[in-house]
């Protein structure tokens, strides 16, 4: 299987630095201040509208008993909170579009 170039937090401060004009160190602040925004509304809000991409969604799991896959012995799993992304819809047609019904 091909080795896959995932895009590194330099390359993609680089790219939005040229995309919109302004310095490298304007660009990463800025995408650092988003990140800090994101986490701070999530935190207080229990969600943060991400717009055209998606939402991060703070959720509350229930205890509940499980089982240790490799005895089988019953146990508890506590309760705890969780964060979840949401993709916009539109995101996710634009990457995996929608398989169209056959008539």
């Amino acid at each position: 299987m091909a080795e896959v170039k995932k895009l590194t937090q330099t390359q993609f401060v680089t790219e939005l630095a040229e995309a919109v004009e302004i310095s490298k160190k304007q660009a990463k602040a800025f995408v650092e201040k988003y990140a800090e925004i994101a986490v701070r509304e999530t935190k207080k809000n229990g969600v943060f509208v991400l717009p055209g991409i998606g939402r991060l969604v703070r959720q509350e799991r229930k205890a509940r008993i499980g089982r240790n896959p490799a005895t089988g012995e019953k146990i508890k799993i506590a309760a705890k909170k969780v964060v979840k992304f949401r993709v916009a819809k539109a995101v996710k047609d634009a990457i995996v579009p929608a398989k169209k019904a056959k008539p």
